[in-house]
């Protein structure tokens, strides 16, 4: 995927304290302040996409929807122009709140001054849509796939943070 690095970086979102910054992954989003859990960092608001799996998403530019637009039921996604800059880690401080179309993505922990925002992409995620990760976190998974793949004891660690749809499909953890 080529993108325009320079294409909206040092644009403010939704949230004046979050910044768009270049990343290891070309552009994401910064903390310019700190920022208190539960804090909404974007809301996705886009355009709705409908397709029985991820991979029968268009995927042409400049969005690229099948790689970057947010599972939010079985069958659809939602797009959201700085939503989709908040890149994946296996250790996120990020993640999502909201049931349906009507969903953000939120700071589940203290996120300080300079950090790059960051969620699980497996909060959102049940189609057949995949990745190879190289977030760096001790704990990276290696491969970042549906929801149904992610081990129980995150599933726990991100109770309260995780796509409404998701929830209700494989329930609370316990």
């Amino acid at each position: 995927m080529q993108i325009d690095t320079k294409e909206l970086v040092g644009e403010k979102t939704i949230n004046p304290k979050v910044i768009v910054g270049l990343a290891k992954f070309g552009r994401g989003l910064f903390a310019v302040e700190d920022i208190a859990v539960g804090e909404t960092i974007a809301e996705f608001d886009g355009e709705i996409y409908t397709a029985a799996l991820a991979s029968l998403l268009p995927n042409d530019p400049p969005l690229y929807v099948q790689d970057h637009a947010v599972q939010f039921s079985d069958t659809q996604y939602r797009y959201s122009k700085f939503g989709v800059l908040i890149n994946h880690s296996c250790e996120p401080n990020c993640g999502i709140n909201g049931v349906g179309a009507n969903f953000r993505q939120v700071a589940m922990k203290p996120v300080l001054k300079g950090q790059e925002l960051t969620y699980d992409y497996e909060m959102t995620e049940d189609s057949d849509w995949q990745m190879k990760c190289d977030c760096g976190s001790p704990i990276c998974r290696k491969v970042i796939s549906a929801y149904k793949n992610m081990p129980m004891e995150i599933r726990k660690k991100y109770k309260g943070y995780v796509a409404g749809y998701l929830v209700e499909k494989y329930g609370e953890p316990k």
